[in-house]
């Protein structure tokens, strides 16, 4: 991809196949190299404490806002995709990259009469297990945390039909790009007819930014595009956003083409 970049040391890339070739290596010894990137980014998340403050960077202040926020743009999204919803729809959700439930609790489980959780750090999984317990949370009734996926994203596959919506925040940059593009197509297959993908990310200003030390790429919006082209989706509405010491967000809803 003709986009250029740099790490996190201030090095300049060309483009991203050089940033790529450079941290999981040629097609002879990629698969030890990309093992290699996956293993660093858990290690550093393993030594993170499982806190609102830890799973944030330490800017916990900007959570409520975080929240507010992406509500509003769910309700937006709701209301267009299934006006129906509270006619006895039993919606089904799916929050990938879930660290310690932080957004299931404050939002998903509020609007989906079930949501899953994926998370490959175990310590964050077991708070979020224990903090959507019914007697932690204050979901309405009939509103539940059902199932605690303890795996990578890069490795899930999800039900066959079974989300409303797959919500993917602050986690994919974690993927290589050719994971990337393999997880959307898996993951299509995990959607109810009109069902779609929410992606929330820091995006970079231009070209790509490579973080050596959590092994994660903040890509730009030409960057995302030029991605989900490849994995046969496309932007049904999109929202910026800037929160106080968080670079500026990106909301995409995602549909596969074919579902339009």
């Amino acid at each position: 991809m003709e986009v250029s970049g740099l790490d996190s040391d201030g090095k300049e890339f060309k483009n991203a196949e050089e940033m790529w070739r450079e941290q999981i290596g040629e097609d002879g010894e990629q698969q030890e190299k990309k093992t290699q990137w996956y293993r660093e980014g858990i290690s550093y998340w393993e030594g993170v404490e499982a806190s609102v403050d830890g799973v944030l960077g330490g800017f916990g202040n900007v959570n409520e806002v975080d929240i507010k926020g992406s509500e509003a743009f769910l309700q937006m999204l709701l209301s267009d995709r299934f006006p129906n919803a509270r006619n006895n729809q039993h919606l089904v959700a799916l929050d990938c990259g879930s660290g310690i439930g932080r957004i299931t609790k404050n939002l998903l489980i509020r609007y989906f009469n079930e949501v899953d959780l994926l998370e490959p750090v175990s310590h964050f999984l077991d708070a979020a297990r224990e903090s959507l317990a019914p007697e932690n949370h204050m979901a309405p009734d009939m509103h539940k945390a059902t199932n605690f996926f303890c795996v990578p994203l890069q490795d899930f596959t999800p039900e066959t039909g079974r989300y409303d919506v797959v919500w993917v925040q602050w986690c994919i940059g974690h993927l290589t790009d050719d994971d990337f593009v393999s997880f959307f197509k898996r993951a299509k297959v995990g959607l109810k007819p009109g069902g779609f993908f929410v992606l929330k990310e820091n995006i970079a200003r231009s070209g790509f930014v490579l973080d050596k030390e959590d092994r994660s790429i903040t890509r730009s919006d030409f960057y995302f595009k030029e991605l989900f082209s490849r994995c046969g989706l496309h932007i049904y509405k999109s929202k910026v956003s800037t929160l106080t010491l968080i670079n500026k967000l990106i909301n995409s809803v995602l549909n596969s083409a074919k579902l339009l």
